[in-house]
Parts: C-alpha cells; sequence; structure tokens
C-alpha cells in the first residue's frame, strides 16, 4: 500500500511541475510583444527537503533567456533610441507552442498515473475487506 502511496505523491509532484512549467510559458506567450521582455525558463531537479520521498521533482530557479534581444526599428515609438530602434522580446512563439503541448502531455501523463495507482489502491482495499 505505501508503494502506492508512493506512486501517488511522485506522479503529484510531477503535474505540479508541469503546472508551473505552463504558467511560466503562458506568461511567454503573453509577453511575446513586450519590448524588453526575456523568455522564463524553469528545470526540474529532484526534491530534497524532509518531507521529501525520492524521485519527487520540483521546479529550479526561473532563469532568464540570455539571448540577444532583436532590435526593432520603428522610429515613431516611444522606446526608440536616437537610431529608431528598440529591444525586443526574444520570446519565440514556435518553441513556446511546442514547450506547452510537451508540458501539457506530461501532466496528462501524470495523471493517468495518479489515476492508476488511485485505481489500484482502490482494488485492493475492497481485496483486503473480502
Amino acid at each position: 500500500m505505501s508503494d502506492l502511496f508512493s506512486a501517488r505523491t511522485l506522479s503529484a509532484s510531477g503535474m505540479q511541475a508541469q503546472a508551473m512549467r505552463l504558467r511560466h510559458i503562458a506568461e511567454n506567450i503573453a509577453n511575446a510583444d513586450t519590448p524588453g521582455f526575456r523568455r522564463k525558463t524553469v528545470d526540474f531537479r529532484e526534491a530534497h527537503g524532509p518531507a521529501d520521498r525520492a524521485g519527487t521533482v520540483e521546479t529550479g530557479p526561473v532563469r532568464l533567456d540570455r539571448r540577444a534581444l532583436p532590435m526593432i526599428y520603428d522610429p515613431g515609438h516611444h522606446l526608440a533610441d536616437e537610431t529608431g530602434h528598440f529591444a525586443g522580446s526574444n520570446v519565440d512563439l514556435v518553441i513556446e507552442l511546442a514547450d506547452s503541448r510537451e508540458a501539457q502531455r506530461s501532466y496528462e501523463a501524470n495523471l493517468r498515473m495518479f489515476d492508476q495507482a488511485r485505481q489500484m489502491s482502490q482494488s485492493l482495499r475492497e481485496l483486503l475487506r473480502r
């Protein structure tokens, strides 16, 4: 029974990590046209807290994409310098959409694993009652 609880704990930590990743992806997409915005990325790492089980994951610190910001020519823009350029955003919507699909599928896989472990523990309880 403890292994089934561990499976649910592991899959729940995976769902939380992917949900956080999806939040950052949504923020990146929302700010794709914001001048000077840098894409945010998040990595996963094994959780090492006193209450964490081996194998649980958590999100690491949020990092900013250090790629150069594209310079956009628009002399009428209020942020334009004396040459008429301003720094755009380094968010690539194609990459963000691909990352969001990956995170969504990983979340769904963890959800299926959680549901399967829940069903197995219910079946075990029913067997033990007989």
